[in-house]
């Protein structure tokens, strides 16, 4: 399975949601026909370690650093709010 292109959420200022599922058997992001974003990660939910892998996977899919990208909402919730750069 191939990551899918979330190269539209790039724009400065973009906002999106995704639902986290933590302990996965593999890292990958799916996108729904309906457009919700699921990342899976394989990392332990604690001391924010899921919610970094996260940031990882979602810059390298969008095409910016992960210095760009802001959690507004959700550090210990399953569904997060993202945001492009400040």
């Amino acid at each position: 399975m191939t990551t899918p292109d979330l190269s539209r959420l790039a724009a400065e200022g973009t906002r999106f949601s995704v639902r986290v599922t933590p302990k996965a058997s593999r890292n990958r992001i799916v996108e729904d026909a309906d457009g919700l974003i699921r990342v899976y990660v394989t990392t332990v939910p604690e001391d924010g370690k899921a919610t970094a892998a996260v940031v990882k996977l979602l810059a390298k899919a969008i095409g910016v650093a992960k210095s760009e990208l802001v959690l507004v909402r959700g550090a210990t919730d399953r569904v997060k709010v993202f945001q492009v750069g400040g």
